[in-house]
């Protein structure tokens, strides 16, 4: 007995592919901020992770400014 049709690679990929769907992201919120961030990652805002400060947010907006600024100075020369 002889295959019909054979599916094709589009075919077979879909199925594959199903389940592959992307879930949105998990969002939660801060201790006593209640700011949302990612889970397992430190809040943007205030930089703190489990209610431990582990970046200086100030300083790196500070520094993002400066490298912007630098880029500006370089563009208008």
């Amino acid at each position: 007995m002889t295959v019909r049709m054979r599916a094709t690679k589009g075919h077979r990929n879909n199925r594959r592919g199903a389940h592959h769907a992307i879930d949105a992201p998990a969002i939660s919120k801060e201790g006593e901020t209640q700011v949302p961030h990612m889970r397992h990652r430190a809040s943007p805002v205030t930089g703190t992770y489990r209610g431990r400060k582990v970046m200086n947010v100030d300083a790196k907006l500070a520094k993002k400014a400066a490298k912007e600024a630098a880029r500006a100075g370089t563009n208008e020369a």
